[in-house]
């Protein structure tokens, strides 16, 4: 058995996975009141899910920038752990093995399996649209991190132009002109919020002079009601995800690009947009054998994803019997591949 924790901005989630089953998550509200309330939280937790069971190891998803060789988090907008060196802290704590990534990542190896657990996609990338918006890649069957552990932070591509002098500007993130700027779910409730202001006899309209806040899931809701305006609204948000996909298949011609996150909950009002305007940017030829889709997985894709994560560095499974195997994982394969290029350019 092997635990996988899912550490977001909002919520911590939790589950076990036992051979190729994943059992229920434990979710908790997440405990941003400072960098050790958070870690007793993910402790508790993991030992909530574990029990009196015996565990291998446990993965841990965030909503960071992590350097994966230390598991020190490099950097957090949303989480009070910058600088924090995590896998330390929760190895000394919990007495396990524990592997620390990027949530997004470890999302995207998730949804390069099936239910079964079988790696379907050896090349894939993955958006998570939510709040922000974040990227995951898995190229080669394995996860990509770049040489910085930053791989993959798609929502911070520029998909727009930015206004005039931005590019000299010292300001933060995320920038202007960014697919993270313009197609987050803070660009969602922005463009409900407009469109609420501008057709007063819309329902969005209706609900704003009510009183009511409007927000993005308003929108969604009221364009499956068949309102005209909501369903703009929602078309060009999901246009503007499509440019960040035909972005993502235009660099890599994966064989999937799924897309994943709250935003997912949109269904086909948001699929639909982002394959007819991905198609209609992407290089003549390239992306030919691509699919492109919601994450399989659902909301469980950062929890099963930090569980894979860890059993994979571990061993991973053997396909007939399902008991772990002795194959050395994923980073200790790379760092072994580092020291032989190392010993041959010396």
């Amino acid at each position: 058995m092997v635990i996988g924790v899912d550490l977001g901005a909002t919520k911590v989630a939790a589950a076990a996975l036992r051979g190729r089953e994943l059992g229920p998550s434990v979710i908790k509200p997440t405990d941003r009141s400072g960098p050790a309330a958070l870690v007793d939280q993910v402790v508790a937790l993991v030992r909530d899910v574990q029990r009196d069971s015996p565990v291998r190891g446990v993965g841990i998803g965030l909503a960071s920038v992590v350097d994966f060789e230390t598991g020190c988090v490099v950097s957090s907008v949303n989480l009070p752990l910058a600088h924090a060196p995590l896998r330390q802290l929760l190895r000394t704590r919990l007495g396990l093995p524990v592997f620390v990534d990027n949530d997004a990542a470890v999302a995207a190896l998730a949804e390069a399996h099936d239910e079964q657990l079988r790696m379907l996609a050896s090349n894939l990338v993955m958006i998570t649209v939510g709040t922000g918006v974040g990227g995951g890649l898995v190229l080669g069957g394995r996860i990509y991190r770049g040489a910085t552990g930053g791989a993959g932070e798609l929502g911070h591509t520029l998909v727009g132009a930015p206004p005039a002098g931005a590019a000299a500007s010292s300001g933060g993130f995320p920038r202007p002109g960014s697919l993270e700027r313009l197609a987050a779910g803070r660009a969602l409730d922005r463009l409900a919020a407009e469109a609420a202001a501008g057709d007063p006899d819309s329902l969005l309209g209706r609900r704003r002079a009510q009183g009511r806040p409007v927000s993005g899931a308003d929108a969604v809701r009221a364009a499956r009601a068949g309102d005209a305006a909501a369903a703009r609204v929602v078309d060009i948000w999901a246009e503007r995800v499509g440019i960040g996909v035909a972005n993502a298949i235009n660099t890599f011609d994966p064989d999937e690009v799924v897309i994943g996150g709250g935003g997912a909950q949109a269904g086909e009002l948001l699929l639909a947009p982002v394959r007819r305007m991905a198609l209609a940017h992407v290089l003549p030829g390239v992306g030919r054998r691509t699919t492109i889709r919601l994450a399989r997985h659902g909301v469980r894709a950062g929890v099963l994803g930090a569980a894979l994560l860890a059993l994979d560095e571990l061993g991973g499974l053997d396909a007939e019997s399902e008991r772990p195997i002795g194959r050395p994982g994923a980073a200790a394969a790379e760092r072994a591949t580092r020291r032989r290029a190392s010993g041959r350019a010396r």
